[in-house]
């Protein structure tokens, strides 16, 4: 099921939006609809994350210390 909703964006995003329709070969809804579920994909990381760093049972470790954790060099 979807559902249809009203947005107000100014005039240049809506420039830029449509621009970006037409390149890709999509409709804003689409391009919308996309935004949307990256941002809340996105949102719910940066919760974890935030949780994460807030529980001091969690430990924290290295990037490096992870890359050696998983077997992975490191390149530069």
């Amino acid at each position: 099921m979807t559902r249809s909703i009203t947005v107000r964006i100014p005039d240049e995003l809506d420039a830029e939006l449509e621009q970006h329709a037409r390149d890709v070969d999509r409709k804003k809804s689409y391009i919308i609809r996309k935004a949307a579920e990256l941002y809340l994909q996105e949102y719910a990381d940066y919760v974890i994350a935030l949780e994460r760093q807030r529980d001091k049972d969690d430990l924290i470790i290295s990037a490096d210390e992870m890359r050696k954790r998983l077997g992975i060099s490191h390149q530069v």
